[in-house]
């Protein structure tokens, strides 16, 4: 956890062979900015403009699978990288996934340990991680949907 927010945005990151969890969070570490379940190249891509757009403070980046490669990538980025455990964090954000995005239709009736998302949910333990790291929950709407190509 930390006492002081460094200036910039934050960013953290869950990363994948062949998708990763990704979010973008403001300076003040309050509310979810971006999110989104992406393709390495596209993550990577977003990364690289939000640094240029920024400047983000600092990422957040998992240690588990397949994090390695990030390791290595990300050190050519001008930011602090901060590894986190991801232990457990698929179970606490299947949690928190149905707080962010609450079951309807037939899902309701279902007990929440029997729901599945229906969606891959990477960017909720991207931001789950951050929000570990930071010591607080983020507020999330549903405007904040990255996409794997830019848009028009």
């Amino acid at each position: 956890m930390i006492t002081t927010l460094p200036s910039g945005l934050w960013a953290a990151l869950d990363p994948g062979r062949h998708k990763c969890g990704l979010v973008l969070a403001d300076a003040a570490g309050e509310r979810i900015l971006a999110a989104g379940v992406l393709p390495p190249v596209a993550c990577w891509d977003h990364l690289q403009r939000w640094q240029q757009q920024g400047p983000v403070a600092a990422l957040v980046l998992g240690d588990g699978t397949g994090s390695q490669p990030w390791v290595q990538r990300v050190a050519t980025l001008p930011l602090p990288v901060i590894p986190v455990p991801e232990a457990g964090s698929t179970l606490a954000a299947r949690q928190r996934f149905w707080q962010l995005e609450p079951a309807r239709g037939w899902r309701r009736l279902l007990p929440e340990r029997m729901r599945l998302p229906p969606r891959d949910y990477d960017d909720v333990v991207a931001q789950l991680m951050l929000e570990r790291h930071l010591g607080r929950r983020l507020h999330r709407d549903g405007s904040a949907w990255l996409r794997s190509e830019p848009g028009p």
